[in-house]
């Protein structure tokens, strides 16, 4: 298989499949291609229907947006889901929610996995998402007894937020306790340690993304390669 994602510092949607694919031990070929800057000419077209990332190619069957490929993912490896059947409802629909929500943390807590970022405010949409976010996190734990979100297995859940804990890191966004040690865990996965670690050493820049954080808050440190 392989999967087609942008550059690691900026790419949400890329981090889901790809994090997912590491944790389960599945095994692909990464192939990055970096957002174009300044063009309205998407450099994905050649690969994407859509001409958007992530896109995997399973020898020649393609399946993009995360969520399909997550469950494509999971008729390959069905511990892609919990297999507790509550469990797994939970996991889908928090999952589903997190596909089709939080667009004011999404755009003013943009992904930028090097940056830390003191916010300019936290108006009451932004405040709102993140109170989700939390009581998401701690009712996952709560009811199925972590240490992931719907239990003892990392699962498509874990990485449909795994976009998410890069931005509370990056933006020192506050959650409930139990939420944060969440967070806290997953930040330590080695998966996650090498998402991280990849897209420090990117040179890639893309301008709308770098002045769309700069634009909501106070970039406090930088620890991307410098460029």
């Amino acid at each position: 298989m392989k999967l087609y994602i942008a550059n690691k510092n900026y790419s949400s949607w890329s981090l889901r499949p790809w994090v997912l694919l590491r944790e389960k031990g599945i095994a692909f070929e990464e192939i990055i291609t970096p957002f174009a800057d300044n063009s309205d000419v998407s450099p994905f077209k050649k690969f994407s229907p859509t001409g958007r990332v992530p896109c995997l190619d399973d020898n020649g069957t393609l399946v993009w947006d995360s969520l399909a490929i997550c469950e494509y993912l999971a008729e390959k490896e069905p511990a892609c889901w919990p297999a507790d059947r509550v469990a797994r409802a939970w996991a889908r629909s928090a999952s589903a929610e997190m596909h089709s929500s939080f667009q004011t943390l999404r755009t003013q807590c943009q992904m930028n996995c090097g940056v830390r970022v003191t916010l300019n405010k936290i108006d009451d949409a932004l405040r709102a998402d993140i109170e989700r976010v939390s009581a998401l996190f701690c009712d996952g734990l709560q009811r199925f007894g972590g240490p992931y979100l719907a239990g003892q297995t990392y699962t498509a859940v874990d990485a449909f937020f795994a976009p998410v804990i890069f931005r509370i890191q990056s933006y020192g966004l506050s959650l409930a306790a139990p939420a944060q040690a969440y967070v806290k865990h997953i930040l330590g996965l080695p998966s996650m340690r090498q998402w991280y670690d990849e897209a420090m050493r990117e040179v890639w820049r893309k301008d709308v993304y770098e002045k769309s954080v700069a634009s909501y808050g106070l970039i406090t440190a930088d620890e991307r390669l410098k460029v």
